[in-house]
């Protein structure tokens, strides 16, 4: 059955087919969210040199923007309680352009702390847009496709993901960056003029994003999305708003396999550009490394197409288990390597990490009827890994070395492996 409200209906059964319509339109915000999470790792060396920051000074890069998400995910869901997934995706976009100007004071003073106050903006909308956006896609279709779908519209996330290092590497880093040492040798007027110069590279870039954002909420608030129950009522468990969303405990193993996915694949790309530029592992310029890490994201983006074929034939937790295993293994091999071996293993990474976030997301919230929306809420929620798992190893590549500080992913791997092949499969 359907309720009128405003100009849009509002289905409280599950759908019997998916809407390609709107899912088509809602894919674009994955697109957008990836190409400005990706951009990250375009900023970790470049404001690492300008500022001339150690690993776990640079990382306060990510750990700013992945905190974002713990702070905002439950103001997110209580926004999309009130107004509704639709007007909740616009609030974000907005609140994303607000962020992406703030690039422009940010490079034109320049100060660290002024970039990382405009990522947590920007952070801030897409949070919104995770809470609303992933739900909303789950249920635009059937329960036992909402995986698939999931992942489809993901491969959309990872081509924004593909595009945004090798866009950003061509419009921020320097063909020819100096080395630290050269920078830590200028004149102190020296270094101020090199400082602003190269941080000025990252306001025509971002203004660009910002417009487009702008461009893109218009468009969806014009745009005629059926309108779904926040709370998730069109899912087949009704019986899920008589308990606490903390009794569902493949919810809680499944937050958690969240926070490890985000922090590990957060943690490769972020420290892909470095690592690779190391002698002994690439011997890479910046740009040369960039060019890497877009093909980093690129398997994702493959790997999601593919996986959402695969996902209609084989178990979600089953291929799940096999990706992260094979992940968990990739990563040892890097570690144990050197050369074109650890360069080829760590960028082969990317291709199994393509099915993860979906499908630890709909394993997740599967049978939680009416807190659908809460789980989400959770699951947003810990994205935070993506803040503290790369801090952490920041730490310790300052400590050991950045060759074998991907210590931390293989564990975090390995846990996805035991949700997938386990934690997955309880019910309560």
């Amino acid at each position: 059955m359907a309720m009128q409200t405003g100009r849009e209906a509002v289905t409280t059964n599950e759908p019997t087919s998916t809407n390609h319509a709107a899912l088509a339109m809602v894919t674009t915000l994955f697109f957008m969210w990836g190409l400005l999470t990706s951009l990250n790792d375009i900023l970790v060396p470049h404001l690492k040199l300008i500022f001339d920051l150690n690993y776990a000074e640079v990382m306060l890069i990510q750990f700013c923007f992945f905190s974002a998400y713990f702070v905002f995910a439950i103001p997110s869901g209580k926004l999309i309680e009130k107004f509704g997934y639709k007007a909740s995706m616009v609030a974000g976009l907005f609140t994303m352009g607000a962020g992406a100007f703030l690039f422009i004071p940010a490079a034109s003073v320049p100060a660290f702390a002024l970039f990382l106050s405009a990522l947590i903006v920007l952070a801030a909308g897409m949070t919104i847009l995770q809470v609303s956006a992933n739900p909303y896609v789950a249920v635009l279709g059937p329960a036992k496709t909402a995986s698939s779908r999931l992942n489809l519209a993901q491969a959309f996330n990872s081509l924004g993901t593909t595009i945004a290092p090798w866009l950003g590497g061509l419009l921020i880093l320097s063909g020819a960056a100096p080395a630290v040492e050269a920078v830590r040798a200028m004149p102190e007027a020296d270094r101020a003029i090199f400082r602003l110069h190269e941080a000025s590279s990252v306001k025509i870039p971002y203004l660009g994003l910002g417009l487009c954002l702008v461009l893109l909420a218009v468009t969806i608030w014009k745009f005629k999305l059926p309108a779904f129950n926040s709370a998730g009522d069109q899912s087949h468990d009704a019986t899920g708003s008589e308990k606490s969303i903390w009794r569902h405990s493949r919810l809680v193993l499944g937050a958690i396999g969240i926070f490890v996915y985000v922090g590990a694949e957060v943690s490769i790309g972020s420290f892909m550009i470095n690592y690779l530029s190391q002698p002994e592992i690439g011997n890479m310029s910046l740009q040369t490394a960039a060019r890497h890490v877009s093909l980093y994201w690129g398997g994702a983006m493959i790997g999601r197409f593919i996986g959402s074929g695969l996902l209609q034939k084989i178990r979600t937790g089953t291929l799940l288990g096999i990706a992260a295993l094979t992940a968990f293994l990739l990563v040892i091999a890097t570690m144990l390597s050197f050369g074109s071996v650890a360069v080829w293993t760590i960028v082969a990474i990317g291709l199994f990490n393509s099915i993860m976030f979906p499908s630890i997301f709909t394993l997740s919230i599967d049978g939680l009827g009416a807190m659908t929306g809460k789980g989400s809420g959770v699951l947003v929620m810990a994205i935070v890994g993506g803040a503290l798992i790369p801090e952490l190893q920041g730490v310790v590549a300052d400590r050991i070395g950045i060759h074998h500080a991907f210590f931390l992913p293989a564990i975090c791997y390995l846990y996805i492996a035991y949700f997938a092949f386990f934690g997955s499969r309880d019910k309560n």
